[in-house]
C-alpha cells in the first residue's frame, strides 16, 4: 500500500507540474499554439511519465533504506539518531548569524545554499562521530534491575566485552573456556575479523585453508551454543588498513578487552593501554608445577638424546625426559620428578621410573 502511495504521489505531482508548466511559456510561444488544452494534456502526460520513473526510483531507495535500518544494531541506530539531532542543532546555531549579514539581493541565493550545505555537513559529521565514539555510551539497559542498581552504586562491576581476534578463534581453546564458564561478558566479533577469517579459509595454501575452515567451524559452534553472547559488530575503519590496528582501535573506543593468542598484538595493545586476555598466558598460568618427588603417569614415546633416556609429553606439551626410560618406549608408567628446567622453547621436566610402582605391577 505504501509503495503505491509513493508512486501515485509522484505521478500526480509530475502531471500537475507538466500541466501548469504551459502557463510559464512566453506569450509569443503561446500565440503560435492553436490548441492550448491539447498542449496542457501533452505536458501533463509527459510529467506523469517522469513522475512514474521518479516514484519507482524513490520507492526502491526507500525499501533499501528500510532494510538497512532493520538490520542495524539498536545501539548503532540510536547513536546515529542522536548524532544527527546534535549535528543539525549545531548547524542551526552556527548558521543563524549568517542570515543577519547584509548580503545584496543579487547574492541572496548564498544564504539558502549555505544553510542547506552546512546542515548536510554537520548532520553527516554528527552521525559519523556518534557512530565512532558514542557506541559504548548508548547501551540499552534495564533501569529497574537489581544488578543495574548495584552497578550504579559501584558495588558490582559489569563484565567487560571481549573483542575476538582471528588467532584466538583458529586456536580453538576459546570453545573449551566458554564451556568452563571462566570467560564472562559479551563476545564481540568485528565484521573485519570475520572477513579476514574467510580470506584465510579461501587461501591457496592448503595449511592456511584448513586453519581458516577450522576457525569458521569453531565460530559456528560457538554462535549456536551461545547465541545471546556472540555478537557480530559491523564497525569498520576505512582509514586503517591493518586488522590488528582496527582491533586495538575498536577495543579502545568500547573500553573492551582484547582476546587473542597473538604475541605481537598483545604487546602493541598493551603499549596503547588496551586490556588484553592472552590465552597462551592463561595456559602457562594454570600449568601444574611439579616438584622433585612428585609422581607423574606418562607414556614414553621415543628415545632421548642421551643413552638410556626416554621422552614423553604431558597434555600441555611439556617434555618429560625419563632417565633409564629407553626400555619402556611405548609403555605407560609412573615416573618420579627429579628436577625441572625452564628454556626459551618451554619447560622441561626430568624424571626416573618409580621402581616401587613397577615392582607392584
Amino acid at each position: 500500500m505504501l509503495d503505491a502511495l509513493i508512486i501515485l504521489s509522484f505521478v500526480l505531482t509530475g502531471a500537475g507540474i507538466g500541466f501548469f508548466s504551459v502557463d510559464f511559456l512566453p506569450d509569443s510561444a503561446l500565440q503560435q499554439v492553436t490548441n492550448i488544452k491539447g498542449l496542457e494534456a501533452v505536458t501533463g502526460g509527459f510529467g506523469a511519465l517522469v513522475g512514474i520513473g521518479t516514484g519507482l526510483l524513490v520507492q526502491t531507495s526507500y525499501r533499501r533504506l528500510e532494510r538497512q535500518i532493520q538490520d542495524m544494531p539498536p545501539d548503532l541506530l540510536l547513536s546515529r539518531a542522536v548524532g544527527l539531532v546534535i549535528g543539525l542543532l549545531i548547524a542551526n546555531l552556527m548558521l543563524a548569524p549568517l542570515f543577519l549579514l547584509p548580503i545584496p539581493e543579487k547574492f541572496g541565493f548564498i544564504k539558502p545554499i549555505t544553510a542547506v550545505m552546512g546542515s548536510l555537513l554537520f548532520a553527516v559529521s554528527g552521525m559519523s562521530l556518534a557512530e565512532t565514539n558514542g557506541r559504548a555510551l548508548l547501551r540499552l539497559i534495564n533501569p529497574n534491575s537489581y544488578e543495574t542498581m548495584l552497578i550504579s552504586e559501584g558495588t558490582l562491576k559489569p563484565a567487560k566485552t571481549k573483542v575476538l581476534d582471528t588467532s584466538c578463534i583458529i586456536d580453538g581453546r576459546i570453545e573449551d573456556l566458554l564451556e568452563t564458564g571462566f570467560i564472562e561478558g559479551q563476545l564481540l566479533l568485528p565484521q573485519f575479523v570475520l572477513q579476514e577469517l574467510q580470506r584465510v579459509a579461501d587461501s591457496s595454501s592448503d595449511q592456511k585453508r584448513a586453519r581458516g575452515r577450522r576457525g569458521l567451524d569453531i565460530l559456528n559452534r560457538i554462535r549456536q551454543d551461545y547465541p545471546d553472547r556472540v555478537v557480530i559488530d559491523p564497525a569498520d575503519y576505512d582509514n586503517i588498513s591493518a586488522v590488528d590496528a582496527k582491533l586495538v582501535k575498536l577495543a579502545q573506543e568500547m573500553n573492551a578487552q582484547l582476546l587473542t593468542t597473538d604475541y605481537n598484538l598483545n604487546k602493541v595493545a598493551s603499549v596503547q593501554q588496551v586490556s588484553v586476555l592472552n590465552i597462551n598466558d592463561l595456559a602457562k598460568a594454570i600449568r601444574p608445577n611439579y616438584l622433585p618427588g612428585d609422581d607423574i603417569a606418562i607414556r614414553v614415546l621415543k628415545e632421548g638424546k642421551e643413552p638410556s633416556q626416554g621422552v614423553g609429553y604431558l597434555n600441555d606439551g611439556t617434555m618429560v625426559v625419563v632417565e633409564e626410560g629407553q626400555d619402556f618406549i611405548g609403555d605407560e608408567l609412573v615416573v618420579v620428578v627429579t628436577g625441572a628446567l625452564q628454556t626459551s622453547a618451554g619447560r622441561m621436566i626430568f624424571a626416573r621410573p618409580d621402581r616401587s610402582a613397577l615392582a607392584s605391577s
